[in-house]
């Protein structure tokens, strides 16, 4: 009798594992926390998940943002643990319908909505990779992405204004209209290219003037890419 006892609730749980019905709410980030790493170890290395084949019903919401600088906020307080940034930034997810682009944690039982004041992700490194006797501009976000400059992931600079922050976190600065770089990675999200790495950006690339406009001119696998430069 005890032996069944033991087999039946053996049962249970696996029920409980593999029904989406049953799963716990992850819109707790602690929740949500241990469900990614249940199953990344059915994924090798920080390979990102097949988002695009999931298509959960339930959508809830975490008090999550991603603000301006990269920084990942939660509560209001700052995420200093840096595994689990790069953890969630594996399952981002980017929707956009009549004209409003909404960002989510995606699982295959539940979309999360979180809020992004600009983009998802930040680059903060680049360097040059030979590959093949081919040089290649190499890129690589503070969440573990590593992208190359190539027809798929041009480099695009336009506006971004402060104010359209929201109240709580808008600052002097806020009618300050700053020019900034960015890059697509993965499944239509964009990184922000850091500061210091676009200035590494110019140092590797050629600077020319064009009727007036300064160009900064970059090669990569056998290709020349052109970014006009702010004035």
């Amino acid at each position: 009798m005890k032996s069944n006892t033991n087999n039946d609730k053996g049962d249970d749980s696996n029920v409980a594992k593999s029904d989406p019905k049953v799963m716990q709410d992850l819109s707790d980030i602690e929740s949500l926390s241990q469900y990614l790493k249940e199953h990344a170890s059915e994924r090798q290395g920080r390979a990102i998940p097949p988002l695009e084949k999931w298509h959960p019903e339930q959508i809830d919401e975490m008090d999550l943002v991603i603000k301006a600088n990269g920084e990942w906020w939660h509560e209001g307080g700052l995420m200093t643990r840096q595994s689990l940034v790069s953890l969630f930034a594996t399952i981002l997810w980017k929707e956009k319908a009549d004209g409003v682009t909404e960002y989510y944690l995606k699982t295959p039982v539940q979309k999360i909505r979180i809020q992004v004041e600009d983009v998802p992700l930040l680059i903060n490194d680049v360097g040059i990779v030979v590959e093949d006797g081919v040089n290649w501009l190499e890129f690589t976000t503070t969440t573990g992405d590593v992208v190359r400059l190539d027809e798929a992931h041009s480099i695009e600079l336009r506006a971004f204004h402060a104010a359209d922050l929201s109240e709580d976190r808008v600052t002097d600065d806020a009618n300050e209209v700053q020019i900034r770089p960015y890059m697509l990675v993965r499944n239509g999200l964009e990184a922000l290219i850091g500061r210091n790495a676009f200035y590494h950006l110019t140092e590797i690339g050629e600077l020319t003037e064009k009727n007036g406009d300064t160009i900064l001119t970059l090669q990569s696998g056998g290709r020349s890419y052109e970014v006009a430069m702010p004035v």
